[in-house]
Formats: C-alpha cells, sequence, structure tokens
C-alpha cells in the first residue's frame, strides 16, 4: 500500500460536495477540511498504513468514522443543550498535541509521566476538545471546567468483567461510550476496586476504550499485563500508552516490565 494509494481511498470513501480535500506529498498527510466552516482535520497517511497492513478495510473505517465525526463536531461548533453535565475528562498521551489546528491552547491538567488530562464536550456520536476559545465563550474557568468534568465521569457505570489467567484476575472496564479510561480518574472507583485485590493493584489504560484493572498475585502476572497493554494498544483507534500502573496509596506510579519472570522496576 502506497500513500497515493491510500489518499486516493480515503478520498473516494470521504467525497462529499461541503468537505475540500488537500494532499500534502513532502509530509505525507491529507487534509479535509468542512467548506461550512473552514476547519478540518489532518491525518498521517504513514500511520494509517501501518494499520492497512494488519487489519485492512477495519483501519480505513475508523479513520473515515474519525474524519467524518470529527468534521460534524466543528460544524456543531459545540451548541448543544445542557453543556455542563456533556463535559468529561478524557486521557490522552503526554505526546498528544496541547493545541488544536487553528493553534487554539486546549485545557489540560497534569496527570501522570506518561498520561495527561484533557477535556471533552460531548456531542452525541463524536465530542469537541475544549479549548480556550470554547472556555472563553462559555464563561468557564480551568477550576469550573476541571470540577464539572470530574463529577460527571464519576456518574458513568463501572461494570467490570474478569478474568483468572496463570492465577491473576484482570478487570476490564469496556463501556464503549467513549470515556473508558476517563475512569481512571474516578478516585471512589479505584479504591473500591483497591479493597477487592488479594495482590498488588494495577491499572492499564493502553487506548481511550478500555481500563485494565489488574490483581497481579505472581510474578507471570506481570508479564501477562505487559503483552495485554501492548496488544490492546496496538490495536487502539486512539492508543495511550502501553505502560501499566502501580495503584499505591492512592497513587498512581509507572511500571517497567523488564521481561519473563524478571524484577519488575518501578
Amino acid at each position: 500500500m502506497t500513500s497515493k494509494k491510500m489518499k486516493d481511498m480515503l478520498k473516494q470513501r470521504i467525497s462529499n460536495e461541503d468537505r475540500t480535500f488537500t494532499f500534502d506529498s513532502k509530509k505525507d498527510q491529507v487534509r479535509i477540511e468542512s467548506k461550512v466552516t473552514g476547519k478540518g482535520v489532518t491525518v498521517s497517511l504513514p500511520e494509517i498504513i501501518a494499520k492497512w497492513e494488519t487489519q485492512k478495510e477495519k483501519a480505513v473505517d475508523e479513520i473515515v468514522y474519525y474524519i467524518e465525526h470529527g468534521l460534524g463536531a466543528i460544524e456543531k461548533d459545540g451548541q448543544i443543550e445542557g453543556k455542563e453535565k456533556k463535559l468529561f475528562p478524557v486521557i490522552r498521551s503526554t505526546s498528544f498535541p496541547q493545541q488544536s489546528n487553528e493553534e487554539i491552547p486546549f485545557i489540560t491538567d497534569e496527570h501522570t509521566a506518561e498520561t495527561r488530562v484533557y477535556y471533552a464536550l460531548d456531542m452525541g456520536n463524536t465530542y469537541r476538545l475544549v479549548d480556550e476559545k470554547l472556555m472563553e465563550k462559555e464563561e468557564w474557568t480551568p477550576a469550573s471546567i476541571k470540577e464539572m468534568a470530574l463529577f460527571n465521569v464519576r456518574s458513568l457505570s463501572t461494570q467490570v468483567k474478569s478474568d483468572n489467567v496463570a492465577g491473576n484476575i484482570f478487570y476490564f472496564l469496556n463501556s464503549n461510550d467513549g470515556y473508558d479510561a476517563s475512569r481512571i480518574l474516578n478516585d471512589a472507583f479505584l479504591k473500591e476496586m483497591n479493597e477487592k485485590v488479594e495482590g498488588t493493584m494495577t491499572v492499564a489504560v493502553p487506548h481511550q476504550d478500555v481500563l485494565i484493572i489488574g490483581d497481579i498475585r505472581n510474578e507471570t502476572g506481570y508479564d501477562v499485563l505487559a503483552q495485554m497493554t501492548m496488544s490492546f494498544f496496538a490495536s487502539g483507534r486512539v492508543p495511550i500508552t502501553a505502560l501499566s500502573f502501580l495503584y499505591e496509596g492512592g497513587e498512581l506510579e509507572p511500571i517497567f516490565i523488564l521481561g519473563k519472570n524478571k524484577k519488575r522496576e518501578k
């Protein structure tokens, strides 16, 4: 698969008279803009091709979904009722951009060495990350955004499924509402799970749509955890981090798993 072929494939799938489609061969990127707003999204072709090599049409389906709903969010421009109830925190990698394509800074908070908290305005099938422009428009403050978003995330379901692997218990939260990883900010939920855990508690957010809590009871559990998080990280539509965290005393500490049956390092 070449960049040109992938560009043509995307153009065919996203063909719409309300869209403009621009290919930057030097940067190997495609820019799709809304004619209504003049704003749009930019995607990197090599990243899509890499996923296409293993996932084929699924990789294209996912990026088309991302583009269409991203443009839809821009065109709606946050014009929905009850905005305060629609604010949620979202977890992203620290390498995720800290400003929009229009160079407007997003509202963020520090989280761990691997992750950062952004805030999103839920719009049904998609969401818009809250930036300074939207904050000023709604007359919010960073503190009020954080307060409302953390309150709302605590209202989300925390139902988990469990699996026993080599004597270790893994709990999976996968509701597919776009905020599964965000549950890592629900302190009451983490404390509740910590009371249930008999071994060492770990927490992982390999991508946006899953939260994994491990009850690690033997050394093999760390190897299973490392393989599991890497697999989820590689397959996620919005990957976050392949590292896991120890949960101790209400704090999250990244752990680095060296290899099979070897001592772990914090």
